[in-house]
């Protein structure tokens, strides 16, 4: 088993500097490596944050997202160039453009997308310009060019590569104008994880991912995916989501295939989690899922 390589990602250029931005430092601090094979392999800091809309894109801090995804990217290539296993603590949903840039380089990516939204919103119905909302379209080559055809490797991402896990948000975002979900882009929603179990849904998820021809599929959690009575400390909350067990179950069926090449975590805000229980919690089941992955036997 490959040794973990933990890449703090603190950016939150694609949302707001209201917290997210201390998720890797509550983590660790919280014990995430606690009895796991892992190294801390850096931090990559992002440029000042604007706040100012781009006139031309309609989306908040355009230029500094494109040139940290591939300060990012750099950052997770020598994580695998190693053969070590990156996890990306981040920040918000935008750091993932920069782990799928490190993989584009290398290949046809996969993506198991594991989040409480679909976050496939387009600048002009986004109202505050916030590209976190937005990634999983940018990835697929939606939306302005400067974030869609990085490095000109656009797409990031092929539609039926994807698989997006968990979501809760189909009538919020048809009512707020968010484009379709293409046809090809494989989707099980939460209902849907409850009708056959989240076991099996995983496998689902999994078996999809591999009989394509990527080269192997990264792993995103946005902890709102979870139910929002046990994670509250995230910034836009819904009523609903996994239960920290089903959570447990999918990350250790998905990280636990020779398949998945990363996982990033995101959205999740210390400074709504005062206590730290949150935080506790969270690290305690990321650091089960991960320990098939680093070869250790936590109990």
């Amino acid at each position: 088993m490959r040794e973990l390589a933990i890449i703090e990602a603190p950016s939150v250029l694609g949302l707001r500097p209201a917290g997210v931005q201390e998720l890797p430092a509550a983590l660790l601090e919280a014990g995430l490596l606690a009895g796991l094979d892992a190294v801390r392999a850096g931090t990559v800091e992002p440029p000042a944050y604007d706040p100012t809309r781009d006139a031309d894109t309609g989306v908040l801090n355009p230029h500094g997202i494109a040139e940290y995804s591939v300060r990012l990217a750099d950052a997770v290539g020598d994580a695998l160039d190693g053969g070590r296993f990156p996890v990306v603590l981040g920040g918000d949903c935008t750091v993932l453009l920069g782990n799928l840039l490190a993989l584009r380089r290398r290949g046809r990516p996969g993506l198991l997308f594991l989040d409480g939204h679909t976050d496939f919103y387009q600048p002009s119905a986004e109202p505050n310009g916030e590209a976190a909302s937005m990634e999983l379209a940018l990835a697929t080559g939606r939306g302005p060019r400067l974030l869609t055809d990085l490095e000109r490797r656009g797409p990031l991402l092929r539609d039926e590569d994807v698989v997006a896990f968990g979501f809760r948000d189909a009538g919020e975002s048809a009512e707020a104008g968010m484009q379709p979900l293409p046809a090809e882009l494989h989707t099980i929603d939460l209902d849907s994880v409850r009708a056959c179990g989240a076991a099996m849904a995983a496998r689902r998820a999994v078996d999809r991912l591999t009989a394509g021809t990527s080269t192997g599929f990264w792993v995103h959690l946005d902890v709102d995916v979870l139910d929002d009575a046990i994670m509250p400390a995230v910034d836009y909350r819904q009523p609903g989501g996994l239960t920290w067990q089903e959570l447990e179950i999918v990350l250790s069926t998905a990280l636990g295939d020779p398949a998945a090449v990363g996982l990033d975590v995101t959205i999740f805000n210390p400074r709504l989690d005062p206590d730290g229980t949150i935080a506790a919690r969270l690290a305690e089941y990321l650091r089960r899922a991960l320990s098939a992955r680093a070869g250790t036997n936590l109990t």
